[in-house]
């Protein structure tokens, strides 16, 4: 009966992770670039009570081993790098990667940090940054003066100034893949840090060597899909009341044994 008990509770547990994960989806689902995550579990240590192949007169061995298993636990927490809907701003410097990848940042701190998220601003000296005012790496100045700003999907930025005609490139926007993405650090604020599983990053032209390509006036949105996470999180909410219910029937078999020794 105690066993029950525990191995419930650590159903209800996991579940409660669930709902954790799934509520951060569905609050990001407006957030520029975002990625969703899914929760996945592990069944733990089971007790053994007779292994396979055991004896029992002699001759005959169990085919089976009989064994119970003590509940589960949250094992990781891997991320969906699906593209979201690509979203028409007409800003130039907003930028949706088409394809794989990430926009290479320099952090508060002076670190590498990545993100899918392009909606790039200038600052009072013209350069190229985040939201939050992170640089956005090769120091991209845009010209005082400048008419207009350009930039291809090859990721080469242009300024027009006044009184010229011929735009002048002011420098190049690389995308930065990783052999396994979903070793990236989340770091809030939409920024990613390489993990130790995520392999090194390869700065690489965009639309080259794998890639994406960049597409100016655009900005992905998030890839959560809502239907989905309801489903989800329906599904969590069931999940936790049966094990509850597993939890509130093994009390009352307890106080039922109980009163029969009384």
């Amino acid at each position: 009966m105690i066993r029950s008990l525990t191995t419930a509770a650590t159903g209800m547990a996991a579940q409660q992770y669930n709902l954790d994960v799934i509520s951060n989806n569905l609050a990001n689902v407006n957030t520029t670039g975002f990625k969703s995550q899914r929760a996945e579990f592990q069944d733990i240590i089971y007790q053994t009570m007779r292994g396979s192949g055991t004896s029992v007169d002699g001759t005959v061995s169990q085919p089976q081993a009989l064994q119970v298993g003590l509940g589960t636990r949250l094992a990781a927490t891997s991320s969906d790098f699906s593209e979201g809907s690509i979203q028409v701003t007409s800003n130039p410097l907003d930028l949706a990667i088409i394809g794989n990848g990430f926009f290479q940042v320099t952090g508060p701190n002076g670190q590498t940090m990545y993100t899918r998220d392009g909606s790039f601003k200038t600052n009072s000296q013209g350069l190229l940054v985040t939201s939050d005012g992170y640089p956005v790496a090769g120091d991209l100045t845009v010209p005082s003066g400048a008419t207009s700003v350009s930039i291809s999907s090859g990721g080469v930025v242009s300024a027009t100034v006044a009184g010229q005609s011929t735009p002048q490139q002011v420098g190049q926007i690389q995308i930065v893949t990783f052999p396994n993405p979903g070793g990236l650090v989340r770091e809030g604020n939409n920024l990613f840090s390489a993990g130790g599983a995520s392999g090194q990053p390869t700065p690489t032209t965009a639309g080259q060597n794998g890639a994406g390509s960049i597409q100016s006036g655009a900005l992905e949105g998030s890839n959560v899909q809502v239907v989905d996470a309801m489903v989800q999180m329906i599904e969590a909410q069931r999940a936790y009341e049966i094990n509850s219910k597993a939890i509130t029937t093994s009390s009352q078999m307890m106080q039922t044994l109980e009163n029969l020794v009384q």
